[in-house]
């Protein structure tokens, strides 16, 4: 396997973490890394060894073939579309876009151009998922028939340094949290057929916590509590809900419902968690993981201390070794724009009181080998 060079757009908060994976892969090089704001792009070059420079040169760099965008979502499309245009295969951060017009944009380009679009969360390929994925193909729990998936916060405001994005246009819990939800559901149970939604924001405005701005106010313009219905074209039937108002609570991330048994799946935020099964009336067990990569704990919350897995980049490491051996990638354009539509059908359906179609379809992922490490993407 030869290595794919990179380059990287955006600076901020997600991007330590992509940097750390590359770093520790040997799919793919960091070459350079750029940022509207120089002192961000340099300090990140000189945390991790790359080379800064501008979002002009990284993209005539002849040596990148893959640029990584970690701008915020309102940013996506365009930037997307600067990447294209450079003859870059494009990763992108979650979600695809702010709007689905905008990610069929990306999708046309990169067809007509010849060139692939791949787009986080990857965490539906860590080991906890692909272990659930594994149960719900073998059968473990029948047929899925229902189940419930819940992110309940207090919000991004108490943590993030510089918040603000999250509660505009484009932001809010659906399209921030959304994604590894959604994704994680077409991955165990194929593409979503309607919607329906209810939507409410708990407050007018939130106070910015820590950093350089905290006191400062944001003016609450997204809804930050949605509840919506989504029902598959296999049938089964989920309740998803998405909050930033809540302060406490005692609910699973995932619970699916099966006709011989019930499946418990870890949280979509990471990638490994200890999912739980029960066949029937039998008592809940342990569904082992170890078989699957990706799924070892690697680092600790920085707010709970929580051991977690965490081994964000895989989908862009999936997407260098498919280039590389000419086979398709998981994390696919095409996956993030049936995700996208879910979620912005579930802000319509909000707005409208009304079920909506969903139009564009994609196969779920291809599950991901066994094995112990990122090797088992070089097949």
């Amino acid at each position: 396997m030869r290595d794919v060079t990179i380059g990287i757009i955006g600076c901020g908060n997600i991007s330590a973490a992509y940097l750390r994976g590359a770093a520790a892969s040997r799919l793919v090089r960091v070459k350079s890394v750029a940022d509207l704001r120089p002192e961000a792009s340099q300090a990140r070059a000189a945390e991790f060894a790359v080379e800064a420079t501008s979002i002009d040169r990284l993209l005539a760099d002849p040596e990148i073939e893959v640029v990584l965008n970690l701008t915020v979502p309102q940013a996506h499309v365009p930037v997307g579309l600067d990447v294209l245009s450079a003859g870059k295969h494009l990763y992108a951060e979650k979600p695809l876009g702010t709007t689905v017009a905008g990610g069929r944009q990306l999708l046309a380009k990169a067809e007509a151009a010849g060139l692939r679009i791949g787009c986080a969360p990857d965490t539906f390929m860590g080991g906890g998922h692909q272990a659930c994925r594994r149960a719900i193909d073998t059968g473990l729990i029948g047929t899925p028939v229902a189940g419930h998936a819940a992110i309940q916060t207090r919000g991004m405001e108490h943590w993030h340094p510089d918040p603000t994005f999250f509660f505009k246009p484009g932001g809010g819990p659906v399209l921030d949290m959304g994604p590894y939800y959604v994704t994680q559901l077409v991955n165990m149970l194929g593409p979503v057929k309607s919607v329906m939604a209810q939507g409410s924001s708990g407050y007018a405005a939130r106070v910015i916590g820590s950093g350089a701005k905290a006191g400062q106010e944001i003016t609450v313009e997204v809804p930050t509590t949605v509840n919506a219905i989504l029902l598959f074209e296999s049938g089964a039937n989920i309740t998803l809900s998405h909050s930033w108002d809540v302060w406490a609570h005692r609910r699973l991330p995932f619970e699916i419902y099966g006709t011989e048994g019930s499946l418990l799946v870890p949280d979509p935020n990471y990638f490994g968690g200890t999912p739980e099964f029960t066949r029937r009336n039998g008592a809940w067990e342990p569904l082992d993981i170890t078989a699957q990569p990706f799924g070892a704990n690697n680092m600790q919350h920085p707010l709970t201390g929580i051991a977690l897995a965490n081994y964000r980049i895989i989908g862009l490491l999936d997407m260098a070794a498919g280039i590389a051996l000419g086979r398709p990638h998981r994390a696919s354009g095409t996956l993030a724009l049936h995700v996208l539509e879910v979620l912005e059908a579930i802000g319509l359906a909000a707005v409208e009181q009304r079920a909506v179609m969903i139009e564009s379809r994609c196969d779920r992922p291809t599950p991901v080998p066994q094995g112990q490490d990122e090797t088992v993407l070089w097949q």
